[in-house]
């Protein structure tokens, strides 16, 4: 009886050692081993410009990542799509492995505007300091030399979105092979060119290579975790569709003065068209915009469970109140959204002029949630501006439309990915949330959908996979705006993350 009962003990043990390769001790001393030349990485990798309007600067991105990880005895495969980009497929498989994680990355990052940068060139990464004053000045990448502060910032264009969780996974594979442990799952990383464009060919894409992108499950190394900046798992996010509006005027500008008052102004017209699709409390009210969203009391208690303050959020924003979509920040990012990303008419600033514009154009965002489809959405807001009195066509109007219909606006649409979610108790979310509590010592911080939009849908639904987010970047890090940085600190946290997931048994 002895005898069995100390057999057991020992195999319990054994099963346990199994689970985790590494203790949070380990995974931190291993990880940090790594920090100083993942910044240096991280510099070199940030020099490329990678705004994928500019083929040729994005195959210099494309040649970096397939060095570093055929470095990393990663098989590199470029996949073919639709456009000129590929995508790009790293795999490698390990001894007693029997399932395969798809990891997630993206390489592009947004265009910029350099007069809006504090430093000499957005593709011209520097170290930052925060003075007692609050502001960010540039001190010598020499400092890394000496004790390095975690609240330090690498300012330049993708540092965050997302370049920094490249080199993060790029770092926990080195720390990996000096604690000399392989995972027991197989690995696949696709690398996305083209993400900041909507990932136009990604659908297709996944469609074709469907057999080679084949795994049980998908992780998504992008985006910042809750605004508290503590370790986040993120179980789904909205899609995203856009719509493009244009109400017509005059043929041609006119003088303000001989037509104002006669010829209809479109900008006019193209404000009381947008302000027609929403309340005073920001809601859509165009009828069945948000037919089949139910925030039940279970998924109630799922998004009170996230730590939000709402007066922090606010005043992180700088708003006095906000939108009633919702009864608060999780509740409101459960809804789609209608939401106006850019306006245009005429011309403002020093070039403008007292003349009724031509036309007036916005630019509309539409995020999805998993129960609203797309199709149905779009539908819905373009039958709301024909019960406007608009006539809708495509490009500019004829001079028998001009002469017919007193009401002319292009409709212009498009879908670039749905949303997606995945249950918390699910085997991906189970195994990550194990990782996190080795790691940190307790469960991370879960979140249902994500406001924000990736382009993962296509692989949950052409892969018929789940998929969870692992956000590491600083919330603060003006990701799409000038000035995009990473703290060092999260650089750092990125790298023993991704080394805690490695290290942690499926």
């Amino acid at each position: 009886m002895k005898t069995t009962l100390v057999l057991l003990l020992y195999l319990a043990a054994s099963s346990c050692l199994q689970a985790q390769k590494l203790n949070s001790k380990q995974i931190e001393s291993y990880a940090d081993a790594q920090f100083a030349k993942a910044i240096s990485d991280f510099r070199t990798l940030l020099s490329i410009p990678n705004d994928a309007h500019f083929h040729e600067d994005i195959k210099k991105n494309i040649a970096w990542m397939q060095e570093a990880f055929t470095k990393r005895n990663f098989e590199v495969e470029l996949l073919e799509t639709k456009g000129e980009i590929p995508i790009m497929l790293a795999s490698n498989t390990y001894p007693k492995a029997e399932k395969t994680v798809l990891i997630y990355l993206q390489a592009d990052g947004q265009p910029v505007d350099k007069t809006k940068w504090f430093q000499e060139h957005p593709f011209t990464p520097v170290l930052k300091a925060q003075d007692e004053s609050g502001n960010w000045e540039i001190i010598d990448w020499n400092n890394l030399d000496g004790d390095i502060d975690e609240e330090w910032r690498v300012f330049a264009r993708a540092a965050a979105d997302a370049k920094g969780p490249i080199i993060m996974f790029l770092a926990a594979l080195d720390a990996m092979k000096e604690a000399k442990f392989n995972p027991n799952y197989n690995i696949k990383v696709i690398i996305d060119f083209e993400e900041e464009l909507g990932s136009p060919h990604l659908p297709a894409a996944v469609k074709v290579h469907k057999e080679k992108l084949t795994s049980d499950m998908l992780i998504i190394y992008d985006g910042p975790p809750h605004i508290t900046n503590q370790p986040t798992l993120k179980f789904g996010a909205r899609g995203i569709s856009d719509v493009t509006i244009t109400v017509f005027g005059p043929r041609v500008p006119q003088h303000s003065g001989h037509y104002g008052n006669y010829a209809p102004n479109p900008a006019f017209r193209l404000s009381k068209l947008l302000a027609s699709m929403k309340d005073e409390q920001g809601r859509v009210i165009i009828p069945g915009f948000y037919d089949g969203i139910e925030i039940d009391e279970a998924t109630k208690a799922i998004l009170e469970a996230v730590p939000d303050d709402e007066k922090m959020i606010m005043k992180k924003v700088g708003i006095a109140e906000t939108d009633k979509v919702g009864n608060n920040y999780q509740e409101a990012i459960q809804y789609p959204s209608l939401n106006i990303r850019g306006m245009r008419a005429a011309w403002v600033g020093e070039e403008k002029r007292t003349i009724v514009p031509a036309s007036a154009t916005a630019e509309i965002d539409v995020r999805l949630v998993l129960e609203s489809d797309p199709e149905r959405l779009i539908s819905l807001i373009k039958k709301h501006i024909e019960g406007q009195g608009y006539h809708l066509i495509k490009g500019e109007p004829t001079e028998e439309e001009r002469e017919k219909y007193p009401k002319i606006a292009a409709f212009d649409y498009g879908i670039s990915y749905k949303a997606f979610r995945t249950p918390f108790d699910s085997e991906t979310g189970t195994w990550l949330s194990k990782a996190f509590k080795n790691l940190f010592g307790e469960e991370p911080i879960k979140i249902r959908t994500s406001g924000g939009s990736i382009p993962i849908s296509p692989f949950v639904t052409t892969l018929g996979i789940p998929a969870v987010g692992v956000p590491t970047v600083n919330p603060d890090n003006n990701q799409h705006s000038p000035n995009e940085n990473l703290r060092l600190g999260n650089l750092k946290r990125g790298i023993r993350t991704y080394l805690a997931i490695l290290a942690q048994d499926l």
